[in-house]
């Protein structure tokens, strides 16, 4: 169920018309591009194409008795770092980043997009396996710098495999289970960062691990913790 077509403008905002117009896309479809002129991250910043990277987005319906939505990007995280895990050269260097970065060593190698539509979340994945771009505000890396880059398609099979096999852990044993995997491949405890939240307000302290929720919880300077429902973070 994986359809790829040379060029579009965004594969999330392709599902997400698709979507709004009544399609109802079978869980499992991944829509994958060569290329994308109009492909974004979080916060609205542009994404780099870079032909030979894996562009893609899937689509999860969502039922009342599945854990809460946000929890999908902890799910992305730990597919994805599964998927690259299997064409890393040094699978040990790769580590996520919360709420949705894979870093090998301290640069960004994939990330995720998640974006709602109704009770559905488009869930849109990029990863630098041929070459990165090249991006003023963070190291970036690719698979291709360490090696022959991974064979596109081979890619997108196993990731799609994985998600499969991960939703499904996910709607059976809840966000807990999968919390604790995430805290196995995330950023150590200790580890000092700053949080933007996107209205240019900043907070600094020491990752203390996630709450049942799934959200961040950070350790300022005077003991105290915060929890951290969405935001930017940089590792110091």
């Amino acid at each position: 169920m994986i359809d790829a077509v040379s060029e579009t403008g965004s594969t999330n905002a392709d599902l997400l018309q698709r979507l709004r117009e009544g399609e109802r896309i079978a869980e499992g479809y991944w829509l994958i591009a060569d290329r994308q002129t109009a492909g974004k991250g979080r916060q609205g910043r542009a994404w780099s194409d870079g032909y030979g990277n894996f562009m893609g987005s899937t689509v999860v319906h969502r039922n009342e008795s599945d854990p809460a939505a946000p929890s999908l990007a902890l799910l992305a995280g730990i597919a994805l770092h599964e998927a690259i895990a299997g064409f890393a050269p040094d699978p040990a260097r790769l580590s996520l980043k919360w709420p949705n970065d894979v870093l090998l060593g301290r640069a960004k190698l994939a990330g995720i997009l998640l974006e709602g539509q109704g009770s559905s979340v488009i869930v849109g994945i990029g990863v630098n396996l041929a070459l990165a771009p090249d991006l003023p505000d963070r190291e970036t890396t690719a698979l291709g710098d360490f090696g022959p880059k991974p064979d596109r398609d081979e890619f997108a099979a196993r990731l799609a495999e994985i998600f499969r096999t991960e939703l499904d852990r996910w709607r059976t044993y809840g966000i807990g289970p999968l919390i604790a995997r995430w805290l196995k491949a995330g950023h150590p405890a200790g580890t000092q960062m700053s949080v933007h939240d996107g209205n240019s307000a900043r907070v600094t302290g020491a990752f203390a691990g996630l709450a049942d929720d799934g959200s961040l919880i950070l350790r300022l300077a005077d003991g105290s913790t915060r929890a951290i429902h969405a935001g930017d973070i940089i590792l110091d």
